[in-house]
């Protein structure tokens, strides 16, 4: 299932695809898509439902994120050898983890900000996954049993607050707007091959960033399981998994988002966002 949320920011309703790719109001059956719904029971009662028979949604309608008040929203740095190259670091022994705060989370097709106080804005395409149920301690070979589904995320990033201020990057990474996620979340039934996606990231008509995920260094099984031998992961946690290269500090010289810039994010089966960067007046 592709489900996904629509309306005007804070007036979401959850919706699905159907086969046709018509927008279908599912309000009716679950409140919302947030960590209370975001299990097994919510894919049952849906998967066998005929969506034809549902309310058709405007497909002009803005499109929300596609997970409301997640309970964390976990990040994975350095996660592609190349990327980790092209910012002079030598890639990680274990898993770089730190977090975003939901805060930051907005819609597919958002405007993305500029702080007054931020100089070095930049772009990173990931593919998130949402969990689905509790899980603590989970074996690698089971990790699958405890996703939701995936999602498009960019994780954008301030360098200077991230790099050049001290403490952690949970700064650099928490700024209003630096989390759009979605359009859609994504079962697995519904992506041919978790581990041979394509992502791309477009500035300007111009393309900046292009990865697969055969090429992540840690891959979406093992993240799980390392992640919840340290904590307990809960539904509708969100943990997104790193850039391929192509990102703005990575260029020489480094080249950051500016006002009027305009972003193509696109991730196979998982939808595209397309975001537009504005300085904060």
């Amino acid at each position: 299932m592709k489900l996904l949320r629509v309306g005007e920011p804070k007036k979401e309703i959850p919706a699905v695809l159907d086969e046709k790719n018509t927008i279908r109001d599912i309000s009716n059956y679950i409140p919302d898509l947030n960590p209370k719904t975001l299990n097994i029971n919510t894919i049952n009662k849906l998967k066998d439902m005929d969506f034809k028979k549902l309310p058709e949604i405007d497909p002009e309608t803005r499109v929300g994120p596609c997970i409301l008040e997640p309970g964390n929203f976990f990040a994975i740095g350095l996660n592609y050898k190349a990327h980790a190259e092209e910012t002079g670091a030598k890639p990680p022994e274990f898993p770089i983890v730190f977090n975003k705060s939901v805060h930051s989370i907005v819609g597919p097709n958002d405007d993305i900000i500029i702080p007054k106080n931020a100089h070095k804005l930049d772009h990173e395409v990931e593919i998130a996954m949402v969990i689905g149920k509790k899980a603590k301690r989970v074996l690698e070979k089971d990790a699958q049993d405890y996703v939701f589904g995936y999602c498009l995320c960019n994780d954008i990033s301030e360098r200077d607050w991230q790099k050049d201020k001290g403490g952690q990057w949970v700064k650099g990474k928490s700024g209003d707007t630096f989390g759009p996620i979605g359009p859609y979340l994504v079962t697995e039934d519904e992506i041919n091959d978790i581990y041979n996606l394509n992502l791309t990231l477009d500035l300007n008509g111009k393309r900046r960033q292009t990865g697969n995920t055969s090429l992540m260094i840690f891959n979406f099984n093992f993240l799980i399981a390392h992640l919840s031998s340290f904590m307990t992961l809960m539904p509708g946690d969100i943990i997104t998994t790193g850039t391929p290269p192509g990102v703005g500090l990575g260029m020489n010289p480094p080249q950051f988002l500016q006002d009027g810039d305009e972003m193509i994010l696109k991730v196979d089966n998982l939808g595209e966002q397309k975001l537009k960067v504005i300085r904060e007046k």
